[in-house]
């Protein structure tokens, strides 16, 4: 089945708009059942160096059911980015989300304003330098330094400073698909790409209902001529971006040359020093054996004028 390229900001929002298909995206996702979901999507475009780098941010408050029965709400903030940047921009919203607070039932039945525990997940559209697993969470674990046992309860002070995180590398939906999860996020896998850019042609397991839900939304989003003009200006922005990319690691390849030819003079200066360092240290050791040889020379005058003088003063007697 055609559908949509979920890579596309656009089409990762239209995707996500629909609230079911975003409550049970990330219920997947996090293993945890959201009772209820609300989101209220924010994209943030920045301007760096004359080229636009796109990040879609969502920030979602859940209620969530523990398997304890417990029900807890969280702030779920996900992010999507298809260009490597300065991950600043990633701490710069999560500091924004921490300053947070929203109204929750306090032990003694009264809504309070307070700020919400966080879990952040990334989608990746590029490649981490040195981990090639496609789904990576990141877990806290409460540890007992002294005796190494770890701690099962949990603090509300901890949770609230502390967040769980979870990286998707869309580059890496690639093979077998097993798990339930893995089956979902085929949907983003470049495995089924084409010739267009702006499709999949998804042939994955559309047995499991929420896989055949999002199928079906973004098989309508690539029906759209909308979406489709503004995956184009996507395309044109992405180009933007690898060009002057290109002509910046043009100028950073010319200044390493240059910056390498100056440590090649300066370590051949250096050597020519330490040349004549060693020659005038070689100097300094011939003048300072030559002193201490005249020195003893001295000294033996000295002895034969006092040997002279005593001779003259025994032969007056």
């Amino acid at each position: 089945m055609i559908i949509a390229n979920p890579i596309y900001d656009v089409v990762f929002k239209y995707l996500l708009d629909d609230i079911e298909i975003a409550r049970e995206l990330l219920s997947t996702i996090l293993g945890e059942d959201i009772v209820s979901l609300d989101v209220k999507p924010q994209e943030t475009a920045t301007e760096h160096v004359e080229k636009q780098v796109s990040i879609m941010r969502f920030d979602f408050k859940a209620v969530i059911k523990t398997p304890t029965g417990e029900v807890k709400k969280v702030l779920i903030e996900l992010q999507k980015a298809k260009q490597v940047f300065d991950t600043m921009r990633f701490r710069r919203y999560l500091g924004d989300n921490y300053r947070k607070e929203d109204y929750v039932l306090s032990d003694i039945g009264i809504m309070e304003k307070r700020p919400l525990p966080i879990v952040t997940i990334y989608f990746l559209g590029f490649p981490l330098d040195n981990m090639t697993n496609a789904v990576i969470k990141i877990n806290r674990e409460y540890r007992d330094v002294i005796t190494q046992e770890v701690i099962e309860e949990r603090e509300n002070f901890v949770e609230l400073l502390t967040h769980d995180s979870y990286l998707i590398q869309i580059r890496q939906l690639k093979g077998s698909s097993k798990t339930k999860l893995e089956r979902i996020l085929q949907v983003f896998s470049p495995e089924f790409q084409t010739k267009d850019p702006h499709q999949l042609d998804f042939v994955g397991d559309v047995n499991e209902p929420l896989v055949k839900r999002m199928v079906d939304r973004l098989g309508r989003a690539i029906a759209s001529e909308d979406i489709r003009n503004i995956m184009d200006v996507e395309d044109e922005i992405d180009r933007t971006f690898a060009r002057e990319m290109g002509k910046l690691t043009s100028i950073i390849a010319a200044k390493d040359k240059t910056l390498g030819a100056k440590d090649k003079t300066i370590k051949a200066k250096d050597k020519t020093i330490k040349a004549k360092d060693k020659a005038l240290e070689a100097k300094d050791k011939a003048l300072e054996t030559a002193r201490q040889n005249a020195e003893i020379e001295r000294q033996k005058v000295e002895e034969l004028q006092r040997q002279i003088e005593e001779l003259k003063n025994q032969l007056k007697k």
